[in-house]
């Protein structure tokens, strides 16, 4: 039986690494030749980090053969990185190009649209172009952000639904329920005093239960979504979550966005695209402005939760941004504060108006997608935030 030749020894993997990582330049001190599918690897890791090469095709440095200024090449460049990296390692690739390459009037053409992998950060590019995008890429432009709002929906809805179920049941509990709505798990933690060892049981002199056949809206939620540039991986994931609030009849949903002026978007809520496209991603930032218009909006101020996605860096009045929040708080509102709605942790942000609102009782922290429906559970259930303790 012949025995199969081993792989390359841990040594020689290292020093492929080392060289695929430091570029042409390091072939000679790396002590390693690449061959096979890692020569156009490295071609298109050059094309990319090499140099500080720009789309015209100017640079200094071996390592800088860029990606050329037309679509073309870049649209060759694409099909190459998905076809040697992880969907993960692309996504990162796009993005890096799209920063470091200035490449983002290319994705204004349809046949880029159609060689890109699609994520939430490709989304935010086609959003903050939206206004600039020509009739004819807008169709595709569409496409791309309806994939990803719908990779979302799968991954989130299901799970955010069960668990908003959950948390408006027990915050509608009742003291005296019909069979079927006790709470027996609850019922018998609140009986324990009333155990019996003779017998075996506990005596439920107290029964607790849910309020489940009660159809009617129990809850109000106003999502106050900053949309500054910073923050657009945030909004495409509040635009996602507001979809979902939204169709749960338990619940009345309003989505806000605001920059220096305040959008109501409550009415395209059906459609997490339309929302997106509602947009405008950049600008400045008012969010006592903001705040005005959804104080407005409150009628049962102990039935409603407010969550404020923003990096709290206010252009209006920030004492007046502070007071609302206060105001809110005292007449029975649930105030959240996230500074970031997404998977990549807090951004940059304002500490001191951070503190501010913590000293209010509405801590800020950022929140990733899968925390968010924990976070929103407890705000309903008038319970203490799970706050993330690397915030």
């Amino acid at each position: 039986m012949t025995t199969p030749p081993a792989g390359p020894p841990a040594a020689d993997e290292r020093l492929r690494r080392w060289r695929m990582v430091l570029g042409a330049d390091a072939a000679e001190s790396a002590g390693h030749t690449l061959t096979g599918r890692d020569v156009p690897m490295d071609g298109a890791l050059t094309a990319l980090y090499g140099g500080g090469k720009k789309p015209g095709g100017r640079g200094g440095g071996d390592r800088s053969a860029g990606l050329g200024a037309s679509a073309p090449s870049v649209a060759r460049w694409l099909g190459d990185i998905r076809t040697y990296f992880p969907s993960s390692v692309v996504q990162v690739m796009q993005r890096d190009a799209i920063d470091r390459l200035g490449l983002s009037a290319l994705l204004l053409e349809p046949e880029m649209l159609e060689a890109v992998e699609p994520d939430v950060h490709l989304v935010g590019t086609l959003i903050s172009l939206n206004k600039a995008m020509p009739e004819t890429t807008k169709e595709t432009a569409r496409a791309v952000v309806r994939k990803v709002v719908d990779d979302l929906e799968k991954r989130l809805a299901s799970r955010t639904r069960a668990t908003l179920t959950g948390a408006l049941d027990r915050s509608a509990r009742i003291g005296a329920p019909r069979h079927r709505d006790i709470d027996w798990d609850r019922t018998i933690r609140a009986n324990l005093k009333n155990y019996l060892p003779e017998h075996g049981t506990v005596v439920p002199e107290r029964l607790i239960g849910y309020g489940r056949a009660n159809r009617a809206v129990r809850k109000d939620v106003i999502l106050c979504i900053d949309q500054s540039g910073s923050m657009a991986a945030s909004v495409v994931h509040a635009s996602v979550f507001g979809a979902v609030l939204a169709s749960m009849r338990t619940l009345t949903t309003r989505l806000v966005v605001f920059d220096t002026a305040v959008a109501d978007l409550t009415d395209q809520l059906d459609d997490p695209v339309d929302v997106l496209f509602g947009t405008r991603l950049g600008g400045g930032t008012d969010i006592n402005r903001a705040l005005a218009y959804c104080q407005s909006k409150i009628t049962r101020p102990a039935d409603t939760v407010v969550v404020l996605i923003s990096d709290l860096y206010e252009g209006g009045i920030r004492d007046e941004m502070l007071k609302r929040a206060a105001a809110m708080k005292a007449s029975g509102v649930q105030f959240v504060t996230l500074l970031a709605l997404s998977d990549e942790g807090a951004p940059a942000y304002d500490r001191e108006h951070a503190a501010a609102l913590g000293a209010l009782g509405a801590p800020a922290f950022a929140c990733t997608p899968d925390l968010f429906p924990e976070v929103m559970a407890a705000a309903i259930e008038k319970r203490p935030l799970p706050i993330p303790a690397t915030t």
